[in-house]
């Protein structure tokens, strides 16, 4: 709970994260907000695997220097010619790059009251990708939040290849699986994609060139009016009609035959 009294800033902030290239948020923040306040505070969403498949060869195993971890200017990494073993001090874990994690968790991950924390920090200093695996690494080697993982990421994607290593642009064809899929995120959408203009207007409720309308919003609906422009408190939460297709998606995630079979495998 953050020092004004409010419950709910602390997602606001963990959300905030995801607002970011080419990612496009498909419910109202109060929708996802509602859903989260009923879920234990200690549930991390990151989707996470221990088989490495090819990331194995191209990732693990190969010795890198990045110059733009010393230097003012990002420049290429540089690669050498020995490979390295894996790993016998704790096992890794690979994912999707996209996370939304507990602030226990993160405060774990910045004060390390163990060694873990800055012992993965050092090894994915020299690992390409390494948001792809350095808190599913982390999340899964520690035996207080090995129990907290749940293995979605909450984004829907579309893959343009079999190996899964880049995501495809998503279009008008892919809307109504979006909707369908009940996440809150989707990645990635290119700029000005007319499916932007359908997310906005079905199901954020978005006027062109307004604010997306929340319960913060106090001002009266008319032709060229923006109810927005009157204001209230932030941590007026006002859930929607839409709010049950976040919660189908979150009670299929933590049903008992997905939720703990599903953790750190």
């Amino acid at each position: 709970m953050s020092s004004n009294g409010s419950p709910y800033r602390v997602f606001y902030s963990t959300l905030s994260l995801a607002f970011i290239a080419d990612i496009c948020l498909l419910f109202l923040v109060p929708d996802i907000l509602h859903i989260f306040s009923y879920l234990p505070r200690d549930l991390n969403f990151l989707e996470h695997t221990s088989d490495l498949g090819w990331k194995e060869h191209q990732r693990a195993r190969p010795i890198i220097i990045d110059p733009g971890l010393y230097h003012s200017k990002k420049s290429g990494v540089f690669s050498a010619k020995e490979k390295r073993s894996l790993p016998a001090s704790f096992k890794l874990y690979t994912g999707s790059s996209w996370v939304v994690l507990s602030r226990s968790f993160l405060e774990f991950c910045i004060w390390g009251w163990d060694s873990l924390p800055r012992t993965l920090l050092m090894y994915y200093t020299n690992f390409l990708s390494s948001p792809e695996g350095y808190f599913h690494t982390l999340v899964c080697n520690h035996k207080d939040y090995q129990n907290t993982t749940v293995n979605h990421d909450l984004h829907y994607m579309k893959w343009d290849d079999p190996s899964k290593e880049h995501p495809a642009n998503l279009t008008m064809e892919h809307f109504d699986n979006m909707v369908k899929s009940g996440a809150p995120f989707a990645h990635k959408i290119a700029e000005n994609d007319p499916v932007l203009d359908k997310i906005d207007k079905e199901l954020l409720k978005r006027p062109r060139d307004k604010f997306t309308p929340g319960g913060w919003c106090l001002g009266s609906y008319g032709l060229k009016k923006d109810p927005c422009m009157v204001y209230g408190t932030a941590d007026a939460i006002k859930p929607s009609l839409n709010s049950k297709r976040f919660e189908k998606l979150v009670l299929r995630l933590l049903d008992s035959e997905n939720f703990r079979s599903k953790q750190c495998k």
